[in-house]
């Protein structure tokens, strides 16, 4: 069984998150919002909040632009019981993007810019400080978008950074750069969703367990974890020790659709943190990303959303 130390969320694209609410909105519609919130975000920072959340400490690390660093440590000083803030300033502001949320006819618009704080020289300020920070058997988690192909290799050494300190690397993202990072080998964990998967393979893929399961275990010569996430379908967890799948026990129509992968993969890290193994780990994962999507995470404690949200785990014979 893996034992992990600190959990490192490392961001490379990371932004400014502009959530508006309003009740209904169509186009060329002129309204009033209800709220509006504003706060760092990314893959990797919306993990640190939900370990946060969770009640994990760990490291917020990764990227962020100096000319909003500041105002990016002011916003987060609210976890600085759970959160480190260990952020590599780059030069230039941070993106900016917008969810407008239509609470009305529960529907999402997400309007996202291009992150233009990594280059080379950037990348391997962020190495530095990684080389220095890092610890063996922390977990440093790659999460959300990648630089351009162009920065392909600056980004490869900032992993092999981390590996050669003898972290156990996750890696969340998708497309071209998930098929490269994976490639390379030496990964622990990857979460893919169905669509990355057949991406990853070169395979159409029935939203089924059992081919899931088969075409992931192709995978593990370069990677220990596999979590497939399928949404309201659950998730599918294959290692090289077994296979399960699982998914909640019961349905709610979900209030958000959006970062509820980064909620599931904070549970699975901390409970994996806490000494379960990959197993037991895949229940708390599905709940946290179900207290996201059913909004538990904004209105209970995790202790209260976990033992309201049940679940089913079982074995999957064969791959």
């Amino acid at each position: 069984m893996r034992i992990i130390g600190d959990i490192k969320t490392i961001g490379l694209s990371p932004c400014w998150d502009t959530v508006c609410r309003l009740r209904g909105i169509d186009w060329g519609d002129h309204k009033r919002v209800d709220s509006t919130t504003v706060r760092p975000a990314g893959k990797a920072m919306n993990i640190s909040w939900a370990l946060a959340w969770i009640g994990r400490r760990h490291t917020a690390a990764g990227l962020w632009g100096g000319e909003d660093i500041r105002q990016a440590e002011r916003a987060l000083r609210a976890l600085r019981q759970w959160v480190r803030l260990a952020l590599t300033e780059a030069p230039g502001a941070t993106r900016r993007n917008v969810t407008v949320v239509d609470t009305l006819n529960r529907r999402e618009m997400h309007l996202r810019n291009v992150s233009e704080l990594a280059t080379g020289a950037s990348l391997k300020r962020l190495g530095m400080h990684l080389r220095t920070m890092v610890r063996r058997a922390d977990a440093c988690v790659f999460a959300g978008m990648m630089p351009d192909q162009l920065l392909a290799a600056d980004v490869d050494r900032v992993i092999q950074t981390c590996r050669a300190k003898g972290a156990a690397v996750a890696v969340d993202t998708s497309g071209p750069a998930l098929q490269r990072i994976v490639d390379g080998g030496g990964l622990w964990l990857i979460k893919p969703n169905v669509a990355e998967l057949c991406e990853l393979v070169g395979q159409d893929l029935a939203d089924r367990a059992a081919p899931l399961a088969k075409a992931a275990a192709g995978l593990l010569e370069n990677v220990e974890v596999v979590l497939v996430t399928r949404g309201a379908g659950g998730a599918v967890l294959v290692t090289r020790d077994g296979v399960w799948q699982g998914r909640v026990v019961g349905r709610r129509k979900a209030a958000y659709t959006v970062g509820c992968g980064d909620y599931f993969l904070a549970g699975f890290l901390d409970a994996v943190a806490a000494g379960k193994t990959p197993a037991e780990a895949l229940a708390p994962a599905l709940a946290a990303g179900t207290a996201r999507a059913w909004s538990l995470a904004e209105t209970t404690t995790w202790q209260q959303a976990y033992q309201a949200i049940a679940t089913r785990i079982t074995p999957i014979s064969g791959r």
